[in-house]
Order: C-alpha cells, then structure tokens, then sequence
C-alpha cells in the first residue's frame, strides 16, 4: 500500500541539508531506515528545494511531488514523526482557536506528523513552556510573538492595518517565498500569521469617546509591555497593569474604565458586563490583531515552516468567517459613533507612536514600510504617501 505517513519526518531531515547539498552521516543512516535503496543525489536535493518555494502548485501537490521524488510513497506504513504544539485559548480545550486547531490536526496525520494538541488558557505560562523546549511549537497572540520575531511580531503595530482588506493583503505577501528569510530569527521560526480580528476600545461610559476624554480615566494594560503602560499616561490616563486573563474581568467588575480588546471577545468574555448600562465600544479599530504559530528552527526548518504558511494563509477565508461570526454578536446599539476629526486625531496619534517605537527598536522598521505601502497602495492620497520612508 502506497502511503506518506512518513513524509513529515523525512522532508525535516531534508530541508536541514538543503543549503549544504548534502547528508550527514547520521542523517544517511535515518534515511537509509526509512527508505532502504534510495539514494538521494546532489541534483535531487536542488529540486526538492525548488519544490518547496515553487508557487504554481497548492500546498498538497508539493507535499505529493516531495514524497515521489524521494520514493516514500512507494513505502510501507512506518514511524510518524511527532511534535507537540501548545495552543492558547481562553476557552481551553472548549475554545474556538482550540477546536480550529484540531481540525486542522487531520491533514498533518495524512502526512505523517502526529501532533499532540496542548491547550493553555494562560499564555503566560504556555510561552514559558515553550521557551523551556516542552513545546515544540506554540500558539499565540502576535503581541507575544514580537519577542521571537520582531518583524512578524510588528503585524499588530497600532493603527498599521486599517481593515481587514489590508489584513488580508499583508498576510497573503507574508506567505510568500521571497519573505522566507524574515520568518527566522535565531531559534525560532514563524510558521503561520492567522487574523484574529479588530481591536477596538471597550468602555463603561460613553463620554469617554476621544483620546482627550480618556485622560484621568482607567485603562488596561498589560503587564509584558512597558511601553502600553508609556503611551496611556502619555495622554493623561491612569494604566492599571494586568494580564490578558484578568483584563476582562477587572473590567466588567469596575476596576478599569477601558479595555482595549477585540470584537470576537464580547460574547466569550461577557464584556457587556463591563458595559452596561452606559458604556460602549468605540467604533473605530486600533489595529487588526493576528494570532501567530511560532517553532523551534530545530523542530521545523524554514522549509518546512514555508509549506505550513503557505497553508495557514489558505485558511484565511475560514478565519475570517468564524470571526464574522462572533462580531455579528455584538449588537449596534454598543457601538460608539465618532465625528471623522476623532478619527484623524487616532490616525495622527498612532502614527507618531508607531515612528517613535520603531526609533527604539520596539517595532521592526521593515514591517512598517511594507504596511505603509499596502495603506498607499489602498489609498494614494493619503499623506503618509508622498513620504520617502
């Protein structure tokens, strides 16, 4: 019976050689267990590398070019190759990005990789946990992701993505094989960017609608960021440090007067508790948020990464419509309309913040000129665009 059940191992323990054209011995000998016979020449490796940064054909051909070109698929079922992948959720192992996981867990067993699914519901902790090597690969906000990757961790950099139009567009370039060399960094490899929706300003009282009227009032701020907490005085407000976990808590029990969240979180963390009976939501977006997988380079070679972002964008779709679900939750009546110089005065503001935290090395300056682009190339008549950056 012909089967890929060990395709996942064998194409990590290629894509390690790629660059060198060549086996060590102890990778010989892994090959020579899985594949008796099979001989894999200079030439064959160039082409598995071909195939991997090839664009004209979807994710499951290359997978199935890679397993003929190395004879696999004329081989027995054997070892599967495991990895453990720890997901964060809220909900944990009840939760919407947890459950999605899962589903997608059945098309890595189709090709030999055996994932043990580890929900958390404190990222806190699940990022130690990766950093400690107990993970293979992890799950997790892109405000968490920045620390492994400054460039893909600047997608969620304030007011650099105005919709999800831009979202999608920014994602797609970032699946692409000329950014392959962005998706490493040290250690670590960025394997998929998903959406994870809007980020808008939840409050308990409507006068609270402008940056001038947030000043002297409470807002969250989490406690990894520093510079979260700079910002808020920055405009005269009091930041109360917390954690994702506790945020929405301390805010529908009346700790903190605004909380900066997405739309998807109202129904799943009550956050009309927060607002009623006089608060509101903001109806403009601070930035679209992602939610990024990250692995170990030694785990996952950037090859391989290359073929799993390539699939995570072609999820997008999926993504997107289990986020419009749980925003056609929120009902109108929260929404907090806002005069168009409101909105200048947001843009202005998050685009001073976004030079000056590029200046400290906070954001990656490579990330923002290719938001900046996808903004002109959206809008040309924007000011930003007649600017050199």
């Amino acid at each position: 019976m012909r089967t890929t059940t060990t395709l996942f191992f064998l194409v990590s323990l290629l894509c390690s050689s790629l660059s060198a054209a060549t086996l060590t011995d102890a990778q010989k000998t892994q090959l020579e267990t899985l594949l008796p016979g099979v001989t894999l020449s200079d030439s064959t490796l160039e082409k598995l590398e071909d195939v991997f940064y090839t664009r004209d054909m979807p994710v499951r051909s290359r997978l199935k070019a890679i397993s003929q070109m190395v004879g696999l698929d004329q081989m027995p079922a054997g070892s599967t190759l495991k990895r453990t992948i720890c997901i964060w959720d809220i909900g944990g192992r009840n939760g919407p990005v947890f459950n999605a996981a899962m589903e997608q867990r059945a098309l890595a067993v189709e090709y030999g990789i055996n994932l043990d699914m580890v929900p958390y519901t404190n990222e806190t902790v699940m990022v130690e946990e990766f950093k400690a090597g107990r993970c293979d690969a992890a799950l997790m906000s892109g405000l968490r992701a920045r620390q492994f990757n400054l460039y893909s961790g600047s997608v969620d950099a304030i007011g650099a993505v105005p919709d999800d139009q831009h979202m999608q567009t920014l994602l797609q370039v970032l699946s692409h094989p000329k950014q392959a060399g962005h998706m490493v960094q040290g250690d670590y490899v960025v394997m998929g960017i998903y959406p994870a929706g809007a980020a808008h300003i939840f409050v308990n009282d409507r006068s609270i609608s402008s940056l001038a009227k947030a000043a002297g009032h409470r807002v969250a701020v989490l406690d990894y960021d520093q510079t979260q907490a700079e910002m808020v005085a920055a405009i005269g407000a009091t930041p109360v440090t917390t954690d994702i976990v506790s945020a929405p808590n301390k805010f529908n029990n009346g700790q903190i007067d605004i909380l900066p969240a997405p739309l998807v979180a109202y129904e799943i963390l009550e956050l009309y508790k927060g607002m009623s009976p006089d608060g509101g939501i903001v109806d403009y977006p601070l930035t679209q948020l992602s939610m990024q997988l990250i692995g170990r380079l030694d785990k996952f070679p950037n090859e391989v990464a290359q073929l799993i972002r390539e699939a995570s964008f072609e999820a997008y779709p999926m993504v997107m419509s289990r986020i419009e679900q749980e925003t056609k939750r929120v009902p109108d009546r929260w929404m907090i309309n806002i005069p168009e110089k409101d909105k200048q005065e947001y843009e202005v503001m998050m685009q001073d913040a976004r030079d000056a935290l590029r200046g400290q090395g906070y954001y990656s300056g490579d990330m923002l000129t290719l938001q900046r682009k996808i903004r002109c190339k959206f809008n040309p008549a924007r000011s930003e665009c007649s600017i050199t950056q």
